[in-house]
């Protein structure tokens, strides 16, 4: 069991990390004038990030599976420090680039390893509510880090948001290495065959093939938000920064009631709050001239979005008991191929001629099959009876 102040301290750490993930998109301009390089070139940033959780997450998870979990995250966060260090200081756009995919490397892996160490410490049935606290700081990243950050940047220059977030990053390596003790007899370190062969199981693969199909609706309305609300609803161009932050707060109330909720009954929930989500996307479609009905269901869609990833989560951990490290970096790489998927089916979209506002109306749909997968992998949980229920299938019944 650890500390009640472990949970904040790695919050924190994930606050940090994810910052840095983040903080790129609100000084891609600066970044491309400063190193000479185009608009589109310095976009490359971001997709470099996204790879590199994608391909080099499990496999660098699985490689450290044999490690303690307390000096390797005690690592990984010298690492994210050093790789936003050197982003800071990267005196060309190739420097920049690399230090950008190696701080996203260890991505997948720390917060993987966040999240073992933090349910270790749960009491029974709390298991989603405490990963929505360590999601909370992915929350806290987009509307307050983000936002900062650019601020930061703006004053101060590209750089400085780097600095920053290097500084983070050291703050965490403090409160990890005095607030978080070792856990190993509780999350015991494997080896990189055992944490593989987990993947034979049929329900970690479907819990994970949740999190890519239930997410890559809103996914697609989020990569277009900027568009959708100014050319579809008619807003400012300058509104649109207040509307990331009414949808971020309505992120963090749904992080932390969809944790609450699956406590209580995980699959239940999923379903209700995946088909409100399926029914909001309509209503936004409908509701898309006013703008003042917009703005109400941007928290909506937020809230909703979001509500569901706690459950996700712990439904990943629960079906890969065994090894759920690796699980948890591959579940957070089919989130991010959820979003390179979501961005390429909106271009396919509004490509064809159906327009921008349609991609509500599709979203939907993508949303609608993410039902049917979730609704799937319960009627198999229901008719598994030979094999003892967890306590998160049971809340499910």
């Amino acid at each position: 069991m650890i500390s009640k102040a472990a949970v904040p301290a790695l919050m924190w750490c994930v606050f940090a990390i994810t910052t840095g993930e983040f903080v790129i998109a609100g000084i891609l301009p600066d970044v491309a004038r400063d190193l000479a390089v185009s608009v589109p070139a310095a976009g490359l940033l971001v997709t470099a990030y996204a790879i590199g959780m994608i391909a080099g997450g499990p496999v660098l998870t699985a490689l450290t599976a044999r490690y303690p979990r307390k000096p390797l995250i005690l690592v990984l966060l010298g690492i994210a420090a050093a790789g936003n260090l050197a982003s800071a200081l990267a005196p060309a756009y190739p420097v920049l680039f690399a230090a950008r995919v190696v701080t996203a490397l260890v991505t997948s892996t720390f917060f993987a390893n966040a999240v073992v160490i933090a349910v270790s410490a749960a009491a029974p049935g709390r298991q989603a509510s405490t990963v929505s606290r360590l999601v909370l700081g992915m929350n806290l990243a987009m509307i307050l880090g983000a936002p900062i950050g650019t601020f930061l940047g703006a004053g101060q220059g590209w750089r400085a948001p780097f600095l920053a977030i290097a500084a983070c990053c050291a703050i965490g390596l403090l409160l990890v290495g005095r607030l978080v003790p070792d856990v190993r007899e509780a999350t015991p370190a494997t080896s990189a065959v055992a944490e593989l062969r987990v993947f034979r199981r049929g329900d970690v693969l479907l819990a994970i093939a949740v999190t890519a199909v239930a997410n890559a609706g809103l996914l697609m309305v989020f990569t277009f938000f900027a568009p959708l609300v100014t050319e579809v609803t008619g807003f400012a161009a300058g509104a649109v920064a207040v509307l990331l932050l009414v949808y971020g707060v309505g992120a963090v109330a749904g992080n932390v009631a969809g944790g609450r909720l699956a406590d209580r009954a995980p699959m239940r929930s999923q379903l209700g709050l995946l088909a409100a989500l399926a029914a909001a996307l309509p209503a936004t479609w409908a509701l898309s001239g006013s703008p003042a009905a917009t703005a109400v269901m941007v928290f909506v869609l937020g809230a909703l979005g979001f509500s569901v990833i706690p459950g996700m989560q712990a439904r990943v951990l629960s079906s890969a008991a065994a090894a759920p490290t690796l699980a948890m970096a591959v579940n957070a790489s089919a989130y991010q191929l959820a979003a390179a998927f979501a961005a390429w089916l909106g271009g396919r979209v509004i490509d064809g001629g159906l327009g921008l506002r349609a991609l509500y109306l599709v979203a939907a749909a993508v949303t609608v099959a993410g039902i049917g997968v979730s609704a799937y992998a319960w009627t198999r949980d229901r008719a598994r009876t030979t094999e003892p229920a967890t306590p998160l299938q049971e809340g499910s019944k």
